[in-house]
């Protein structure tokens, strides 16, 4: 199993709400996404990041399939833009 984390650090943080609704509603558009969890930071700290992404794959070809899946590539052309970092972590278990 690969799992896939992304921690996204918004210019405007009232994007992170639209972002996880948008997200969500990829798992069921996506076959190659076992699970996929968003979270909000809720502390908001100088180090916090404005929200948590966390997928699960069966492989890493389901993770590149996912990656280049229509609905991934059009949602990341909206998201790019509105973000001012974001850093990922995949590793296998």
């Amino acid at each position: 199993m690969i799992t896939h984390i992304v921690l996204m650090k918004f210019a405007d943080p009232s994007n992170r709400d639209e972002a996880k609704q948008r997200l969500t509603e990829l798992a069921p558009a996506i076959d190659q996404i076992q699970s996929l969890t968003v979270g909000l930071d809720v502390i908001g700290s100088e180090v916090s990041y404005d929200l948590a992404l966390t997928t699960t794959h069966a492989s890493v070809e389901d993770l590149k399939g996912y990656q280049s899946h229509p609905a991934h590539v059009e949602f990341g052309g909206w998201l790019r833009p509105l973000l001012t970092s974001r850093v990922v972590v995949d590793y296998e278990s």
